[in-house]
């Protein structure tokens, strides 16, 4: 099935906010690199801001669930948690690899109650209720601590990733990832 205008115009935007931000991409910028006219756009969406919650609904949707399904593929349940490092190195070694969207939309909306810095909010709430659940699996006395203190590493890891200033960030994550989840199972 074709995507319909909408979609493509969603998957094409994603792409070059990410690239570019959201505040330093224009209408005008979005039609020339998605060849869809601004009047089309305008069709889809009555604002940018309401295009940009279109994309960060996309990101947030194919992240959590290119994440977690490589999550589960590792088998026991602490290898599951351990394995969400294994998955940012190969995110971080990728070419297109521009740190995490959620972070630059929170960072470019800084406003808590503006709609997109609450879209990106709800990204990182709901990676925390997941990896809750595969803390659970584990047999964690305090699965939400252990997630909290994940979900920190997860996020440093990608902070430093995009700064480019360490080697192997989501393998230092992972050591000290290890370190926590063997204290939460002893």
């Amino acid at each position: 099935m074709r995507p319909s205008k909408r979609d493509e115009l969603v998957r094409k935007a994603q792409e070059i906010f990410y690239r570019d931000g959201f505040h330093a991409t224009g209408m005008d910028l979005l039609s020339a690199e998605t060849g869809i006219s601004k009047t089309t756009m305008f069709k889809h969406f009555r604002s940018k801001e309401e295009l940009i919650l279109a994309v960060l609904r996309l990101r947030d949707q194919n992240f959590r669930n290119w994440l977690f399904r490589r999550m589960e593929q590792a088998g026991p349940p602490r290898a599951q948690l351990l394995a969400m490092f294994d998955a940012l190195a190969e995110w971080f070694a990728a070419p297109e690899f521009r740190s995490c969207m959620f972070i630059k939309a929170a960072s470019e909306y800084p406003d808590p109650a503006h709609p997109i810095h609450a879209q990106a909010a709800e990204h990182k709430r709901l990676l925390f209720l997941q990896l809750e659940k595969f803390a659970a699996a584990t047999g964690a006395a305090e699965p939400a601590v252990l997630a909290r203190a994940l979900l920190l590493l997860k996020e440093g890891a990608i902070v430093t990733a995009h700064l480019g200033h360490e080697k192997d960030p989501a393998g230092d994550a992972k050591a000290a990832a290890e370190a926590l989840v063997s204290a939460a199972l002893a």
